[in-house]
């Protein structure tokens, strides 16, 4: 790991290989970069940083009140750096975060990477039925729906 170090910050510079990263995904098909920076401004962020270059390597994030629940989400390598354990690593360092301990609950979504998240405790959901969401598949793409009524707030 002495090729790459894991920091709480993120450059400018990142946030455009996170964005570029992230706009191709699953999960974050077409995101516009203000959104891909306000979530990271938002969160507690991990990047992957590769020593000699500056360059990002990785990312994750949490979303958390950090005292009893947090979200993982966004994680990825970008694929020229993949193979070298870098995933495990971040895994390792976001739970051994001092805001990570001893919370009631940690969450995260996956459509392939079980194998990864098993290694550090993280199991199916056991009961599904309690779990509620509002899922927009796309929300890039969508007009923006007021949540109030300004008139009568």
């Amino acid at each position: 790991m002495d090729e790459f170090i894991i920091r709480n910050t993120l450059t400018e510079a990142d946030i455009d290989v996170m964005h570029s990263y992230l706009r191709e995904t699953y999960w974050a098909k077409d995101i516009p970069r203000e959104i891909v920076a306000r979530s990271v401004e938002n969160s507690l962020p991990f990047a992957i940083v590769q020593v000699a270059t500056g360059r990002l390597a990785g990312f994750a994030r949490v979303i958390t009140d950090r005292a009893t629940f947090a979200y993982l989400a966004d994680v990825f390598i970008v694929p020229e750096f993949r193979g070298h354990g870098l995933s495990k690593q971040l895994m390792a360092t976001i739970l051994d975060h001092p805001d990570m301990q001893n919370l009631r609950r940690f969450m995260l979504l996956t459509k392939d990477a079980h194998g990864l998240y098993a290694q550090f405790g993280f199991t199916p959901v056991a009961d599904p039925a309690p779990i509620m969401h509002r899922h927009h598949p796309n929300p890039y793409t969508l007009p923006a729906v007021p949540t109030s009524d300004p008139e009568n707030s």
